[in-house]
This record gives structure tokens, C-alpha cells and sequence, in this order.
């Protein structure tokens, strides 16, 4: 997944799994000097939920010696999520949910943050957990080009896109949060106020539920999908990425997916 050389954009969100990572990352750092690490932390503003966030991101950053720097949706959006879910209300027609505005604007902001601090990759701590729910989610919805684009180190595609990589992808969730306790790791209390909302929610518990009858089924999943990707990826071949009209960045349409969720906001 790295390069002895490569600048790397480690996503820090606050919370077990992102601290985790950075924790193994700057210990990698540590017999490879060549490696640049600059942790990048995204502000969604959300009232109450993000501060906390922050402030352990930063702490557990200035404890190991890491370089880091956060954006908002703010600064780069014009809005907050706050703002964003208001005017979602005012909508008689609007059936996303805040997770589906938070998902398609956080990872504009993360590709953005990582080309502004000069990373080559970006490090992501989604552990296996999260890939087989995404895999699960991709194909219930019958989404064969997010089946195929989310692989644990993404290709090179467009330039204006940073190479994303998962280095937890088959680490569970429970060892993530076990290595935080061990390491005595301080961790985010405080739940995202639209968890609730998440499809994700009944993904997890189903996954769970199957993990807990029928022990490695996580694992079975991943595995499954990596070997799929195979031939998912000769459908992608003859694919080219274009820019979007309106931002200029990467899109497979004339409009990239920000631009079309802030237009039905901004009306």
C-alpha cells in the first residue's frame, strides 16, 4: 500500500479507529525516514459533536510529533452540515439523509485537503467492518461502480484524485477498539447526533448478526469482493474521468455529485 517515499494524508478523525492508525503510522515513520506523515482532520460543523474531536486529533497529533491541519465544510462549501440538514428540511422533496450529504462532501473535502498539503496518498482507518458494510450496501443498491472503485488501494485515475488507501481494511472493528485500549489511547465520547439516521445502522447489525452465527463471514465477504474486483475492473478500462463544469473537479459527468447536491440546496 506505501511507498518508502510517499507523503501521506492520514485522515484523523478523533475517533478509536483513525487515532489507532495514526498511532501504527508514526510508528512506522519511525524506521522510515523518507515517509512524510501530515495528519488532515475534517470540521463538518456540526454543534456540539466535532469540538471534542478536534481537540483529541490535535492532542494525540502534537504527542507524536505529526504535522497537522483541518478544513472545514465551511471554509470550503460555504456551509456547515448544521446549515446544510436546515435547508434539507425545507425541502418538500428531499429524501437524502445528513449521512448522505456528510459521505459525498467529506470526501470532495478529504481529496481537497490532501492535494493542499502535498500527499501523494491518502490513509483512511475504515476497517473491515466498514468494507463489508459498504460492500453490502453497494450491491443491495445495485451500485456496480462503487463496487469497483473502492478497492483497499484505489488506482491512479485523474490527477486531481489522491490516491486513497485502508490499512485496517481486514483489521475488525473489535481489535481496532481493543489496540486503542491497550495503547491507553483517549477517544471521542460524544455520538454523531445524525447516526441515527444512517442506512449503514441496519447494515451493521445484520452483519453482526451474521459474524455471530456463523464466525469469519466478515472476513468470507471481503474476500469475495476482492476477487470480483477482477472483473469489475475490465468494465472500467474504457472509462475516462472528466472534470465537472461548475468546480473543475474530477467528475464522470458534466456535474460532479457536490455540485448537484449543493445546486438543490441553493435554489
Amino acid at each position: 500500500m506505501f511507498n518508502i517515499n510517499d507523503t501521506i494524508a492520514v485522515a484523523v478523525s478523533g475517533g478509536k479507529d483513525s487515532i489507532s492508525m495514526l498511532h501504527i503510522l508514526a510508528k512506522m515513520k519511525t524506521i522510515r525516514p523518507k515517509t512524510t506523515l501530515i495528519a488532515v482532520t475534517i470540521d463538518e460543523g456540526i454543534n456540539g459533536y466535532r469540538d471534542e474531536a478536534l481537540r483529541i486529533a490535535s492532542s494525540e497529533c502534537s504527542k507524536l510529533e505529526v504535522p497537522h491541519k483541518t478544513f472545514s465544510f465551511k471554509q470550503l462549501f460555504g456551509f456547515t452540515l448544521d446549515e446544510l440538514v436546515t435547508r434539507r428540511i425545507g425541502k418538500a422533496n428531499e429524501r437524502l439523509t445528513a449521512c448522505a450529504y456528510c459521505g459525498v462532501l467529506r470526501r470532495r473535502a478529504m481529496n481537497i485537503a490532501a492535494r493542499e498539503v502535498g500527499a501523494n496518498k491518502i490513509s483512511t482507518a475504515h476497517t473491515l467492518d466498514d468494507e463489508v458494510q459498504t460492500i453490502l450496501m453497494n450491491i443491495f443498491r445495485g451500485d456496480l461502480t462503487r463496487l469497483m472503485k473502492g478497492k483497499p488501494l484505489t488506482d491512479e485515475v485523474h490527477p486531481k484524485l489522491v490516491r486513497k488507501v485502508k490499512p485496517f481494511c481486514e483489521i475488525p472493528e473489535k481489535e481496532s477498539a481493543l489496540y486503542a485500549y491497550v495503547k491507553k489511547i483517549r477517544l471521542q465520547a460524544t455520538p454523531c447526533p445524525y447516526a441515527s439516521e444512517a442506512l449503514r445502522n441496519d447494515f451493521r447489525s445484520m452483519i453482526n448478526a451474521m459474524e455471530e452465527r456463523h464466525a469469519g463471514m466478515k472476513f468470507s465477504v471481503f474476500s469475495s469482493m476482492e476477487r470480483l474486483r477482477l472483473d469489475l475492473n475490465q468494465r472500467s478500462k474504457h472509462e475516462v474521468l472528466g472534470e465537472c463544469a461548475k468546480c473543475g473537479e474530477p467528475s464522470s459527468g458534466s456535474l460532479c455529485k457536490v455540485c448537484e447536491l449543493l445546486k438543490t440546496l441553493t435554489k
